[in-house]
């Protein structure tokens, strides 16, 4: 049986298997975040009584796999995870999807992006070896690109999607679209040329597009 035959076992209906791992030993599987979107987590955390967190906390298990030396690496939920730890959270709910600590470094980076499960890009995304990906989630670098793709999303330029990375699919899009500069520098007027983007035909081939209005209508005919 392959590798990833294993793994679709794996990942069939059972009985979830849930534990408490401290934030802070967590390893990420990607390289970057969006920083605005963090902050925006910080601030609903910020907002919450003590029941409110751990109800929220308890129907948002960090999804992942145990890897090499035993280590339990996120395949979701990396914004979350960052924010938490800088809001001093010293432990979360992880649900483990798969055990793979006994594989070798090489083949279990392999399988994880056979899976989906990694994203080794920078934040002008450029391509990485698996090695360069933070062995913390404190680590994590910002593109402000994700933050983009995350606000556009957030007002209806596209629908949540569950393909792997599908933020990114189109934080990479608009990078080559719009200039970082502005978008460093004017965020809310790079958002206005980003839903323009992301409501034309031009994202149709990206996860979460949604047909434009004068498509619909010319359908409706």
């Amino acid at each position: 049986m392959s590798l990833t035959n294993k793994i679709d076992r794996m990942n069939a209906p059972r009985a979830k298997h849930f534990e408490l791992a401290a934030v802070a030993d967590l390893h990420p599987t990607q390289m970057t975040i969006g920083m605005r979107e963090v902050a925006i987590k910080r601030e609903r955390w910020r907002e919450m009584d003590v029941e409110r967190r751990a109800r929220f906390l308890d129907k948002r298990c960090v999804p992942g796999v145990m890897g090499p030396d035993s280590r339990f690496y996120i395949t979701d939920r990396h914004h979350l995870a960052h924010a938490l730890y800088h809001e001093g959270v010293a432990h979360v709910p992880v649900t483990i999807v798969a055990n793979l600590s006994s594989l070798r470094r090489e083949v279990f980076w392999s399988l994880l992006e056979r899976c989906g499960w990694t994203h080794p890009f920078d934040d002008v995304g450029r391509r990485h070896r698996y090695d360069d990906i933070p062995n913390s989630i404190s680590n994590l670098m910002d593109d402000p690109f994700r933050s983009l793709a995350g606000e556009v999303k957030r007002k209806g330029g596209y629908s949540k999607h569950k393909a792997p990375f599908s933020e990114f699919r189109w934080a990479d899009f608009l990078r080559a679209k719009i200039d970082r500069k502005v978008v460093e520098a004017d965020f809310d007027g790079a958002v206005l040329l980003a839903m323009g983007l992301a409501l034309s035909s031009e994202t149709a081939a990206l996860p979460g597009w949604r047909v434009p209005a004068s498509d619909e209508t010319i359908r409706a005919r």
